[in-house]
């Protein structure tokens, strides 16, 4: 069974069709008893930025800017003012393995973007001929005359990954730790997927299926977990046992860090990210798991309800920076955010009661990313418009 792609195209007969330009297409199940894509009272959405193509992730710049990566290998940017650029930071589509679920999928900022200028991206590197296409972690530099565009040949490989057999479970996001905590503010976090190959998740010869961790010059911390029982890049490894993480997060203040794990028939997964942790993968899916395996801090079923989906592709702790514009109620304040690209909602988890509830009912968007902005609304990536959406709250606090 491979990625959220293929449990779209299993759902074809039983679903309406939304075709997608670029890549597999995607689905929005029937209406729903409250309205399609409704907000709680005082919220409201609007389209942020539109014409974009099969974007896969995106980053807000610490300057306000945002970027978004498109599948295809273009890593588009839109100003504060949410015009988007014609000309991209970056092409690499000539590059860019597309085929399945490969492609751009990752963009990071340095923790010193103001004074380096440097955007890290996951991508897939096509290999002509023979070869295997690979995964692989790169730094661009932004060029100090238009930090819109990066500078011709500073594109750095730091770390690279094993080739590629499947074009399913490729990961991709990418982030850097707590920016509050010294030793973490210059570890990248990396995101990578078993490509099909199951047994992998659980080996610690493999780096696939795993949450790595490395420096941002791309060598490898001595006090990861695994550092004196691997070696070579596997000493990278943070967590294991995963099939797809797609997304994940990291929670300013906290560190505290939440991996979507993509699941395979039944369960989709938010992980409690921990150094060492071993989330069962292909042993265990969902909460079911074994003794010696990290459970799931939730997980949900798959199905065309308001509360179940077939992937899990976006999720954000609400904690915004700058929330003097158009901040949230109170309450929602280090909520995380999670979406489903099968069903189209987003929906929220309260990491303190461990309780979650609706936020935006199902739709056809089919997002694939959540974030929230620097001056308090949520965005999310609309995969089926090839927009970024911008959801508000509108109604004065009292």
């Amino acid at each position: 069974m491979s990625g959220y792609e293929t449990v779209f195209k299993s759902r074809l007969l039983l679903v309406a069709l939304a075709l997608l330009a670029g890549l597999a297409s995607f689905i929005a199940f029937g209406g729903t008893a409250y309205g399609e894509g409704e907000l709680p009272e005082g919220f409201d959405q609007t389209p942020f930025v539109g014409g974009l193509t099969s974007p896969t992730a995106m980053e807000f710049a610490p300057d306000g800017r945002l970027f978004v990566a498109e599948k295809g290998g273009m890593l588009r940017v839109i100003n504060q003012d949410g015009q988007l650029q014609e000309e991209p930071f970056v092409d690499i589509s000539g590059k860019t393995a597309t085929a399945g679920e490969r492609g751009l999928l990752g963009v990071a900022f340095d923790p010193d973007f103001a004074a380096n200028g440097y955007v890290y991206v996951y991508y897939t590197q096509s290999a002509p001929g023979k070869r295997q296409p690979y995964n692989k972690v790169v730094r661009f530099t932004a060029d100090p005359a238009n930090a819109d565009r990066a500078l011709a040949g500073s594109e750095t490989l730091l770390f690279r990954l094993p080739g590629l057999t499947n074009r399913n479970h490729n990961g991709g996001a990418i982030h850097f730790g707590n920016a509050d905590d010294v030793n973490e503010r210059d570890k990248l976090y990396v995101a990578v997927g078993e490509n099909g190959r199951e047994n992998a998740a659980q080996s610690l010869n493999s780096l696939l299926g795993k949450m790595l961790r490395i420096n941002r010059d791309g060598t490898i911390p001595e006090d990861n977990p695994f550092y004196i029982k691997t070696s070579g890049k596997n000493k990278a490894i943070w967590a294991r046992g995963l099939r797809n993480p797609f997304t994940f997060d990291v929670q300013p203040g906290t560190g505290r860090i939440f991996i979507n794990d993509v699941g395979q028939q039944t369960w989709e997964e938010i992980n409690d990210g921990k150094a060492g942790a071993n989330y069962g993968w292909p042993r265990y899916e969902g909460p079911n798991g074994g003794a010696g395996f990290e459970q799931p801090l939730f997980a949900y079923r798959h199905g065309s309800s308001e509360t179940e989906g077939c992937a899990i592709t976006g999720g954000a702790f609400y904690n915004p920076e700058e929330a003097a514009t158009a901040p949230f109620p109170s309450e929602y304040f280090g909520d995380y955010f999670y979406s489903d690209i099968c069903s189209g909602w987003i929906r929220q988890f309260d990491p303190v009661t461990k309780e979650e509830t609706g936020f935006k009912s199902k739709s056809g968007e089919a997002p694939v990313d959540v974030k929230d902005g620097p001056e308090g609304d949520l965005f999310f990536l609309s995969r089926a418009g090839g927009t970024v959406e911008k959801i508000s709250y509108t109604t004065p606090a009292p």
